[in-house]
């Protein structure tokens, strides 16, 4: 497997040789930005957490230099931030008990550049390598354009191996944006409730970011117990922390279906159960 980029990092926490990490991956994250994983893919680092069957791994695709700053971190420069984001991400790989962490070093613009096909070959070349059961990759409505992009990028490179590998689920979870909005028949409610304190942990260690002025570990911790606790009206809760996803099974193991006609589509689901709550309730007394 040979990565596009030559300072690309590759951290395995228990040494193994990386095509063994690969492949006994059955948990797979692509995300664009360090922390993003512990966010977004949390039920699936739970799954794999201490277990000899199920082993997780993430991938960060761009190189943190964009990180916003405050406090102790504002001065860094973009390549101090750089590294402190990689030695976070392996932190975090390492509390989490991953099979692998890599992260390939593209900036931003590289992953919205719709004209380069190398961070498609690099996801490729990595999922032929780990064949994973299930995806968690950015949601397809994230307001973050980063996001956004590389979800477009990971859906590509799913399709592209699509007939070598035939993953369970590809979920679309969420960062930037949440899905509660989703109708309940389209949304995967991903169990988070296991282990809280290797949740917090996961998110603590990027002291960068927590400590540099966004408070991730509260508003994802906060954000889960919401999801919850709103899930179900009528029923107690069944975890105590959730998270959310569009399952992207079908759309990314299907190339010709439209990615825009497929969240648009669920957009007019959620039009369509407002418009008929509220005209079911309407009072017909001035009719």
């Amino acid at each position: 497997m040979q990565l596009q980029k030559p300072d690309a990092d590759i951290f395995i926490p228990d040494e193994v040789p990386l095509a063994e990490a690969l492949g006994r991956t059955t948990h797979f994250c692509i995300a664009a930005h360090q922390d993003d994983i512990e966010i977004m893919a949390y039920s699936g680092i739970a799954e794999c957490f201490a277990s000899d069957e199920k082993w997780f791994t993430g991938i960060v695709v761009t190189d943190g230099k964009g990180s916003p700053r405050s406090g102790e971190y504002a001065r860094y420069t973009d390549q101090e931030m750089q590294q402190l984001r990689r030695r976070e991400q392996r932190k975090a790989a390492f509390v989490g008990d991953y099979s692998c962490q890599l992260q390939l070093g593209y900036s931003s613009a590289e992953v919205k550049d719709t004209g380069s096909a190398a961070v498609i070959d690099d996801l490729r070349s990595i999922l032929l390598a780990a064949k994973p059961e299930f995806i968690y990759i950015h949601n397809l409505a994230d307001k973050h354009e980063t996001h956004i992009a590389l979800a477009l990028r990971s859906i590509e490179a799913i399709r592209f191996v699509s007939t070598e590998i035939r993953p369970s689920k590809v979920y679309g979870c969420e960062v930037w944006r949440d899905l509660d909005w989703l109708p309940d028949e389209s949304k995967a409610a991903l169990p988070s409730s296991s282990r809280p304190n290797i949740a917090a942990s996961l998110i603590g260690v990027f002291d960068s970011q927590v400590t540099g002025g966004k408070r991730y570990d509260l508003a994802t911790a906060g954000r889960r117990l919401a999801n919850a606790t709103y899930f179900a009206s009528h029923q107690t809760d069944a975890e105590s922390s959730l998270t959310f996803a569009m399952d992207l099974t079908e759309l990314a193991l299907t190339p010709g279906l439209s990615v825009n006609d497929f969240v648009l589509s669920l957009i007019d689901r959620f039009r369509e159960d407002v418009d008929r709550r509220l005209s079911c309730f309407a009072s017909t007394r001035n009719a």
